[in-house]
């Protein structure tokens, strides 16, 4: 079984009042896409937000490179290695391609170039808009740039929070052939609604629901398991695609 780079062990996490994370325990394996999946409000983005140090738990622990994480601002976290793509992608839609992937770095050396120059090649669309202003990009264009700007610095672990969620098919398979090149250097933790895509993509998935991890293991196991989808994701065999 490949070692985990992430772990977290009896995470709680409170939003206001609200009990968010009830004692959440999952891993993100080397070499892998470990997917959290679940219905809305399960806690799959706030797992995310807590790994990253923008919802700080009040309990339990995340260790990356087995170091205790979870007291560390989010500016800290990110300079370890761990990138991370919100839900709303997070690109400032007043500047170009070119200034949103450069207020990104975090240095601006040879290495850090040359993993820019690898992005244009990964992502071809980037280079051709790179003067373009971000906020005339379609979603998927919008979508490549988020996760650009997440891997244009040394990145172990890449969050990637709801990546398919509003996009048209035919980019949702863009956006599938484009994360399984990046596990090819670069552990993914993916929270993902559309169950093809997740499939597509995941070697290992964790169910959340209601602020509990209720199951995990490999993707194939869930993929066949047509009972556990319809209970705790809403998916029969009539209607998944």
């Amino acid at each position: 079984m490949p070692e985990a780079i992430l772990k977290a062990q009896g995470v709680h996490t409170y939003i206001g009042q609200h009990h968010i994370l009830q004692g959440v325990s999952f891993e993100a394996r080397s070499d892998a896409v470990t997917v959290l999946v679940g219905r809305n409000g399960a806690g799959k983005s706030t797992s995310l937000k807590t790994i990253m140090g923008l919802l700080p738990p009040s309990q339990g622990s995340i260790t990356f490179r087995a170091a205790e994480i979870q007291r560390k601002k989010p500016y800290e976290i990110a300079r370890l290695g761990i990138g991370f793509v919100p839900e709303d992608m997070g690109i400032f839609s007043n500047l170009t391609v070119e200034e949103n992937m450069k207020v990104a770095m975090l240095r601006e050396d040879r290495e850090t170039l040359r993993r820019l120059e690898a992005i244009t090649d990964l992502l071809p669309d980037l280079g051709k808009f790179w003067t373009a202003n971000a906020g005339n990009l379609s979603g998927g264009q919008k979508q490549m740039l988020a996760i650009a700007r997440a891997i244009v610095n040394e990145t172990a672990l890449l969050l990637i929070d709801e990546p398919s969620k509003g996009l048209a098919p035919i980019i949702v398979e863009a956006l599938i052939d484009t994360i399984n090149r990046i596990k090819e250097h670069s552990v993914v933790l993916l929270v993902e609604q559309n169950f093809h895509m997740a499939g597509a993509v995941g070697d290992y998935f964790y169910i959340l629901d209601d602020g509990l991890v209720v199951r995990g293991g490999d993707m194939e196991e869930l993929a066949g398991d047509e009972a556990l989808k319809s209970r705790y994701l809403g998916i029969s065999a009539a209607v998944e695609k």
